[in-house]
């Protein structure tokens, strides 16, 4: 499909520089069927889903993975976006140009890395070197990841690392939050619970690269990056059992919903996963295991607009978008939500 089919016009002041306060107190567009659009916020969840029905959350944490460095007298800014084995990350350069294979990269806190084979994409592998763990020289001299749109407008402070995390993260290895569980508190977990709505966690470490631009005319030539996830067997077993039951799953973001759908057969069975998904889920794909998703607003012309433009069809979504828009909704990472039942 063409990429420019899933364009639109955002104003930045639609763009969201902090999250709402209370979390549960952001908007939330719910968008049913061909049901008429309604504006409601997620602390309204409970009573848009059904007793028996399961959110399915993502329980990464986002770690430090954005550096800023020297290689001789060149400033070099380094985002981790997919770790490749315990001393070494692949990562997006800024300023690239000025590092060739073999080159040390100076970083804060007397951590430094060696530039050890650039890809096709332009990223480098990084090996950090030493004996300590990466995670302990990434707490040393790394900072929290926040997306461009946000970190171009403003700078990344203390309330960042807490607001960047959602209430779920355990998992190490992000460099991005699974944005749409950012909205939820432990009073609006009480009132799923008490709604009879279960919940169930995945992991999926979300990289850098879904941050990147669709830069292809067509969305048949774009490749997306690979993340790592992983469903046990015992979560499997469950979500099964729910949809054998009349159950629904509910996908917490686009993060839990690729690795579900990345995990499912042609005969819509959740079996165990672990290890990398590429999956692009562009209009005409058949979803196989989720019934419905709870997502924040995403940007022009991204894969993730594809992917909700094919959950609940494309002139739908435009003009969820537009309503969105003209509401005054906020988008993006901090933004407000969607709930979206096909």
């Amino acid at each position: 499909m063409r990429v420019d089919l899933f364009d639109f016009d955002l104003p930045t002041r639609n763009i969201a520089l902090r999250p709402a306060r209370p979390r549960d107190s952001a908007r939330m567009l719910i968008v049913e069927g061909d049901h008429s659009l309604v504006d409601g916020h997620v602390r309204d969840l409970p009573g848009c889903l059904r007793a028996g029905d399961v959110l399915v959350f993502n329980d990464t944490r986002v770690i430090p993975a954005q550096l800023e460095g020297q290689r001789g007298e060149a400033r070099i800014g380094a985002t981790l976006h997919k770790r490749v084995d315990l001393r070494r990350w692949q990562a997006f350069i800024r300023n690239a140009k000025r590092i060739r294979q073999g080159d040390s990269i100076a970083f804060p806190a007397g951590v430094t890395a060696l530039a050890e084979e650039r890809h096709p994409d332009g990223s480098w592998t990084l090996a950090f070197e030493g004996d300590e763990p990466v995670e302990v020289l990434l707490d040393r001299a790394g900072q929290v990841p926040l997306p461009p749109y946000i970190a171009g407008k403003r700078a990344i402070d203390e309330a960042d690392a807490s607001d960047y995390q959602t209430m779920f993260a355990r998992e190490k290895g992000a460099v991005a939050a699974p944005t749409a569980a950012l909205h939820f508190t432990p009073d609006l977990m009480a009132a799923v619970q008490t709604a009879g709505i279960a919940c169930e966690t995945l992991t999926l470490h979300v990289g850098a690269g879904t941050f990147l631009p669709v830069k292809a005319d067509n969305t048949a030539d774009h490749q997306m990056h690979a993340e790592w996830g992983r469903i046990d067997a015992a979560t499997a077993d469950r979500l099964n059992a729910v949809r054998a039951g009349g159950g629904r799953l509910i996908a917490v973001g686009t993060t839990s919903l690729r690795l579900l759908e990345s995990a499912t057969g042609d005969d819509g069975v959740i079996r165990p996963f672990e290890g990398d998904t590429a999956i692009f889920i562009t209009p005409g794909y058949r979803f196989k295991a989720i019934d419905g998703l709870m997502t924040n607003f995403h940007l022009p012309k991204s894969t993730l607009f594809m992917l909700v433009s094919a959950l609940m069809g494309l002139d739908r979504m435009q003009g969820a978008y537009a309503h969105a828009i003209e509401s005054g909704y906020r988008f993006y990472s901090y933004g407000d939500s969607s709930l979206l039942l096909p």
